[in-house]
């Protein structure tokens, strides 16, 4: 439609508002379709001519930038049934952040569904959804909208074929697999991705990590990226293995690590080593210690004191500085052998205490059961209780109502709910947490308590909760 016709159909438009007959005004063509009928059926007429117009000559041309793609991937899980989507959506509106949103996703996920993608849709550079959301991240990282992830084994061949994230799954099952092929396919390929890709997949080699990834992770420190090299000094660590050579010079950093580190010994018979964090002179030199921290490996510390991980580990006097204390967690998670961190995690869980919170920094390291007795533990310890908010990677939908009323969370939730405001937002922390850890039955329970304590049935607060009680009701009415 060009200008001209624009501009009558305006006209008539206006004319119509002011209860005005349009045929004299209506362009030639339009006169043909409705001249031969009635003053009445005329307007009719002209009227449909002119909604059609609107509706499809004016539409806006669609850009040429514009790429067509393909359709949002199937996922391998049903959908979450509809009457459960309004108590998925205010679980998400409450969410504050990406990270309790995934909180969300991962319940449902556990449940058996997956979300509808108008409630939910994971971005192109998501690394923390479900696996089974794999394709629809890489239907968002798509840009030519041609390419399917094949459905055949990971390859060298077919590597080009598949997105990122389902190529990133496929390794990770590999690596748990059959993890020298998964080496030689990241050995082959990695080098030719860009720097952020290629960390990635070399982050992949935690998997199954063993002895004979060992040449390959030290032929990283030729790498371009500090970041791969930095990873790859972590990774051979882990393996028991030095880094690049350290002289034990004044460069050394292991060496100037150790510098702030007292070692004494302890007992009257048999005497052992105790190591206990330097007093600082300097806020100076609390930061250039936490940047040792960082960049220092467990095993080239411990070597400096002449001593293995496990025993460095065992000597090292908690509760003497918090803050060192967070420094050796996240260096024992970050570079510390499975020996090391299990032996760290056992031995702090159970002497309990404040210092067991440490052990928060090491739980993607740790297995389900050892994950679980950190969670148990903290549940029982009235004073720490909203430091389970800081939990990471650990399963949804296990905690039974024994876990909460035989120690003193349930007590304290009470409590909450029934003191100010601080004390209920602390109450609602721990009520999303609670929410996404606990059993369905759990669920269901937790809410009648902090209902008959005083909290509103519709509160936004139990949303989760609300959400994980009635993904099990509509599971057992599936069943039956």
């Amino acid at each position: 439609m060009n200008e001209s016709e624009q501009t009558g159909l305006a006209t008539m438009r206006d004319c119509w508002i002011t209860g005005g007959a349009t045929f004299d005004l209506a362009p030639t063509a339009w006169k043909t379709i409705a001249g031969s009928a009635s003053p009445d059926e005329q307007e009719r007429r002209l009227l449909a001519i002119a909604a059609q117009a609107l509706d499809v000559a004016l539409r806006p041309a669609a850009p040429k930038t514009l790429k067509r793609r393909p359709p949002l991937p199937r996922l391998a899980l049903p959908m979450l049934p509809e009457r459960l989507r309004p108590l998925l959506r205010a679980a998400l509106k409450h969410a504050a952040d990406a990270r309790r949103k995934t909180r969300v996703v991962t319940l449902v996920a556990s449940r058996g569904f997956v979300l509808h993608p108008m409630d939910w849709m994971s971005v192109a550079s998501d690394q923390s959804s479900p696996d089974i959301y794999a394709p629809w991240i890489d239907w968002q990282a798509s840009v030519d909208g041609e390419r399917h992830a094949p459905q055949e084994k990971l390859t060298a061949e077919n590597w080009d074929e598949f997105y990122p994230a389902a190529r990133r799954i496929a390794l990770a099952d590999m690596r748990r697999s059959e993890p020298t092929s998964a080496r030689l396919l990241i050995e082959a390929k990695a080098s030719g991705e860009p720097a952020e890709v290629r960390l990635a997949l070399i982050e992949l080699m935690r998997f199954g990590l063993n002895p004979e990834d060992a040449p390959f992770l030290k032929s990283l420190f030729a790498d371009r990226s500090g970041k791969v090299r930095e990873l790859a000094g972590r990774l051979l660590a882990r393996l028991g293995e030095h880094g690049r050579s350290n002289d034990g010079g004044s460069d050394d950093p292991a060496a100037e690590l150790a510098a702030f580190i007292s070692e004494g010994k302890s007992g009257f018979i048999r005497r052992r080593s105790i190591y206990t964090p330097a007093k600082l002179k300097s806020p100076a030199q609390e930061k250039r210690r936490a940047e040792l921290f960082e960049t220092c490996n467990l095993f080239d510390l411990a070597a400096r004191f002449g001593t293995t991980e496990p025993e460095f580990i065992g000597a090292w006097q908690f509760g003497a500085d918090n803050n060192a204390d967070i420094l050796i967690a996240r260096m024992v998670a970050a570079s510390g052998s499975d020996v090391a961190v299990t032996h760290m995690a056992d031995a702090l869980v159970a002497d309990g205490g404040k210092p067991a919170l440490l052990v928060l920094h090491l739980t993607p390291r740790l297995d389900s059961r050892r994950q679980r007795a950190l969670v148990r533990l903290i549940l029982k310890q009235a004073n720490y209780l909203n430091a389970i908010n800081l939990a990471e990677g650990i399963d949804a939908g296990w905690l039974e109502w024994n876990d909460l009323s035989n120690g003193s969370a349930l007590a304290a939730l009470r409590s909450a709910v029934a003191g100010n405001d601080d004390a209920m937002r602390r109450a609602d922390d721990l009520l999303e947490t609670i929410g996404f850890l606990a059993t369905a039955i759990a669920a269901a329970k937790l809410i009648d308590e902090v209902v008959a304590a005083g909290m509103p049935p519709a509160a936004p607060s139990l949303s989760i909760l609300r959400l994980n009680a009635a993904l099990a009701e509509h599971q057992s009415r599936t069943d039956t």
